[in-house]
């Protein structure tokens, strides 16, 4: 009997038990944007981790290419090429993160070995929302000043 109950402890969980998406509201508390990208098959791709807080909790998340695009606004190349000419735009990058509201979707990794929550989706809350490259557009391109509509 002993050894029936110790074999179902070591049977793995069935895939829907561990991988099930959670959407929440959260604030970016810090991103790392100095290190945001990857290259897979002659392509860069986003991967950027955050510290995110929510109403209970703050914990570090990894947001992917798919759902970085949302926030930056463009291609993690296009990214990397703006940063390589203009100086410290990853740092201005992490710092217009801060503070924003997101709705996020996390979810863990698929084979459940990952140490971070992936956001699968992400949805920004506020109506004034502009994707990083546009910001930074605007403060290195509009004379140093972000312009506001």
């Amino acid at each position: 009997m002993a050894s029936t109950t110790s074999n179902q402890r070591k049977r793995k969980q069935p895939y829907e038990e561990i991988y099930q998406p959670e959407t929440t509201i959260c604030s970016v508390v810090a991103a790392d944007c100095t290190n945001f990208s990857y290259i897979s098959e002659s392509k860069r791709l986003f991967k950027v981790l955050m510290s995110v807080a929510t109403h209970s909790e703050v914990f570090v998340v990894i947001m992917f290419d798919r759902a970085a695009r949302v926030l930056f606004g463009c291609s993690a190349d296009e990214f990397f090429d703006f940063v390589k000419t203009h100086p410290f735009a990853d740092i201005a990058a992490s710092r217009a993160l801060e503070g924003e509201m997101l709705e996020v979707t996390l979810a863990s990794s698929k084979n459940g070995n990952a140490q971070h929550l992936r956001v699968t989706t992400v949805v920004p809350v506020q109506p004034r929302f502009r994707p990083i490259i546009e910001t930074l557009r605007a403060m290195y391109l509009g004379g140093g000043k972000l312009m506001i509509e």
